[in-house]
């Protein structure tokens, strides 16, 4: 389970982080820019992305790793 959620947190941070790069930069990297409904809305969902990877890191570190 521990596994999982590093795998997860660092899935999130990625595209928590390209998507910052992508509005910063306009390179055209990342999923965030891609999902119809977050129109408008990208940096607030890269930096929800970045805080749940932190909190999902935070998660497995809790988890004994047994």
């Amino acid at each position: 389970m521990k596994q999982l959620l590093e795998l997860l947190g660092f899935l999130a941070l990625v595209q928590g982080a390209m998507g910052l790069l992508h509005e910063f930069t306009d390179w055209h990297i990342g999923l965030v820019q891609r999902v119809g409904f977050l129109e408008g809305y990208e940096i607030y969902a890269s930096v929800a992305l970045v805080v749940l990877a932190f909190a999902l890191f935070a998660a497995a570190e809790s988890r004994k790793s047994g």
